[in-house]
C-alpha cells in the first residue's frame, strides 16, 4: 500500500507554502493516502491550514513542549515513530527539510533521495546533479521506505480547497538532550517572500556597492517583487545572505525573474532554471546570463532601470 507522510514546515504558527508543493509531489505518486504531520507545541492553527490542502486525507498533530522550535534532532525521532505504516516520508527541500530528512532516513535505516524534481513511479524519481547540468533517475528498493526531499521550485503549490480530518497523536519517542534552541536570527522585510514570490528582481556584482543596491530595491518595489542577489553580491557585502539565489542559496521558480548586473555563473543559474520568464540586464553582451534569458537588455543598469520604471508609470 502506497501511503505518504508529508512533514509540515511552519514558523510562528503559520504553515510554509513549501508544504503545499510537497503535497503536489506526493500526489504525483498516486498514493492511496496523503497525510500531513504537524509537530509543534500548539499545532491547532497550523493543522487547520494543512487540512485545507487538496488531496490530503488526514492531518496528524503531535503537541509537545519540546516541539516549540523546529529542531531536527528533536523532530526526527518522533517522525521515525509516526512513519511506521507509511511507504514514503516527504519533506520540502528547504533549509528545514534538508536538515531534517537525513536524520529521519538514518533512524529508519534507509538512504535519502534529495531534490525530487519529477516522479517516474512510486520508487523512481528524477533529481538534478552537477549543479543542475544533468538529471539523474534514482531507483529506490521497493522493499524500502522512501525518505525524500522535494525540490519546491519544480512543483506547483497544491490548492487549498480541502477539508481533511485532524487527528492528535501521542508519540512515545526518546528525545535527545544534547541539542537546545538558543535563538533565531532572520531578516525582517515588508517585501514578498523570496521563495514564494511570483516576481523577483536580483542584483549582482555589477550593481557595484551596497549603496547602489537601492536601485534594485526601488525597482522591485515598483513592480511588487521580492529582492534577491547573486552569491558575488552577497560575498561583497551588498546584501545579507538570506537574499542569495543559487545552488548554495535559495532555489526559486517565480513567474518573472529580473537579473540585474548578474553575469550568470552556473551556480546562480541552478537556482532560477525553473523560472517562467527571465529578463537579463547587463552591460556585457557576452555574459552567460543572456544564453538562458528570454529577454536581454544590454547597457548601463543605472540608465535602464529608471527608463523601465518610467515606462511602467
Amino acid at each position: 500500500m502506497t501511503k505518504i507522510l508529508v512533514i509540515a514546515e511552519h514558523l510562528d504558527g503559520k504553515l510554509n507554502g513549501a508544504t503545499h508543493r510537497a503535497v503536489s509531489a506526493a500526489a504525483a505518486v498516486n498514493p492511496e493516502a496523503i497525510d500531513i504531520l504537524v509537530l509543534s507545541d500548539a499545532p491547532d492553527a497550523i493543522a487547520a491550514d494543512a487540512a485545507k490542502i487538496d488531496g490530503v486525507s488526514k492531518v496528524l498533530t503531535v503537541a509537545r513542549p519540546e516541539n516549540t522550535h523546529a529542531l531536527a534532532a528533536v523532530f526526527a525521532p518522533q517522525i521515525a515513530k509516526v512513519a511506521a505504516g507509511y511507504s514514503h516520508v516527504f519533506a520540502p527541500s528547504t533549509t528545514f527539510g534538508k536538515d531534517l530528512a537525513p536524520r529521519v532516513a538514518a533512524l529508519l535505516g534507509v538512504s535519502q533521495v534529495s531534490d525530487v524534481m519529477t516522479v517516474e513511479g512510486p520508487h523512481s524519481f528524477k533529481r538534478p546533479i552537477y549543479a543542475g547540468n544533468a538529471i539523474v533517475t534514482v531507483e529506490v528498493d521497493t522493499a524500502s521506505i522512501v525518505v525524500a526531499t522535494i525540490r519546491t521550485a519544480s512543483w506547483p503549490a497544491a490548492a487549498a480547497n480541502g477539508s481533511a480530518t485532524i487527528e492528535p497523536v501521542v508519540v512515545d519517542a526518546a528525545l535527545p538532550t544534547h541539542t537546545r534552541f538558543v535563538g533565531l536570527q532572520q531578516g525582517k522585510s515588508d517585501r514578498p517572500d523570496l521563495q514564494g514570490a511570483p516576481k523577483v528582481v536580483s542584483g549582482g556584482r555589477g550593481v557595484g556597492s551596497k549603496e547602489n543596491f537601492e536601485v534594485i530595491y526601488k525597482f522591485a518595489d515598483k513592480i511588487g517583487a521580492a529582492v534577491g542577489a547573486s552569491r558575488a553580491a552577497v560575498d561583497a557585502g551588498y546584501v545579507p545572505n538570506e537574499l542569495q539565489v543559487g545552488q548554495t542559496g535559495k532555489i526559486i521558480a517565480p513567474e518573472l525573474y529580473v537579473a540585474v548586473g548578474i553575469s550568470g555563473a552556473i551556480q546562480h543559474l541552478t537556482g532560477i532554471k525553473d523560472a517562467g520568464t527571465i529578463v537579463a540586464i547587463n552591460k556585457d553582451g557576452e555574459a552567460p546570463i543572456f544564453e538562458i534569458a528570454d529577454i536581454g537588455l544590454v547597457g548601463n543598469l543605472f540608465k535602464i532601470l529608471p527608463e523601465l520604471e518610467a515606462a511602467i508609470g
